[in-house]
């Protein structure tokens, strides 16, 4: 059996197939010490509203282009803004099945007093992945202390090393990001995990996909949640070789 490592960065309620990379990783790492990528999915994420997909985004406060995830913060004031985002929720989710289940918790995630961006979110995705049953180790990228300036690919081989892991597994959108000779040089699988198709009632209208965790669990539930954690496949990657690029 290869112990199995993966590495993303910290989102603010990903969608589910974020959750299925963690379940289905030994040991995963936050990213917190990337460089932060304004209009990403860093500190905004889509939900429903009216059968539409909609963006709820957390305010931050101005920083430099250059600085990492863990160098940024929510805004000043940032208890309003997570009361108009709860306020949101509780109206677009009204009628959801799960709604009393999953809102509590969402709540407790958004009232949390904590403001630096990285550690937040942090917060957010160890409260959710209990939530969820999911009891990989989480570690940060920031503590493993690799260089501030590196190649993507060497970075998460060393993560991958570091871990004492022998497989690296990647969401299926960064297919095209790594080599899996360059892996191969260093006596690691490289594998892609691909979400399944799914689709949930939602209010009786047109599925919506790639929604938030927000909208599978308040549609779905806890259990039934967990329950999709295992709907995915894993895919080997393209052969080809390619053009190396800086973290």
């Amino acid at each position: 059996m290869f112990r199995t490592a993966a590495m993303m960065q910290p989102y603010l309620f990903p969608y589910l197939g974020y959750f299925q990379l963690i379940a289905a990783s030994d040991h995963f790492v936050l990213g917190d010490d990337l460089q932060y990528v304004k209009a990403s999915w860093i500190n905004r994420n889509r939900i429903l509203v009216s059968g539409q997909a909609a963006l709820i985004t957390f305010p931050l406060r101005k920083g430099a282009q250059s600085e990492r995830i863990n160098q940024r913060w929510l805004c000043d004031g940032f208890e309003q803004e997570a009361n108009k985002i709860l306020r949101t929720l509780t109206l677009a989710y009204g009628r959801a099945p799960y709604q009393a289940e999953t809102l509590p918790l969402i709540t407790e995630i958004l009232l949390n007093p904590e403001r630096n961006l990285a550690r937040f979110i942090e917060h957010s995705i160890r409260r959710l992945c209990a939530h969820l049953q999911i009891e990989t180790p989480i570690s940060l990228g920031s503590e493993i202390g690799l260089p501030e300036r590196m190649d993507k690919q060497e970075r998460v081989v060393r993560i991958t090393q570091r871990l004492g892991a022998e497989r690296y597994l990647n969401p299926i959108g960064g297919l095209d990001l790594y080599c899996p000779s360059y892996f191969d040089v260093h006596g690691l699988q490289l594998r892609f995990l691909r979400m399944d198709d799914l689709t949930y009632p939602q209010f009786g209208k047109p599925f919506v996909p790639a929604l938030s965790i927000i909208d599978v669990l308040m549609f779905n539930g806890r259990d039934a949640t967990h329950a999709l954690l295992g709907r995915h496949s894993l895919i080997e990657g393209r052969p080809q070789a390619l053009t190396l690029q800086q973290a």
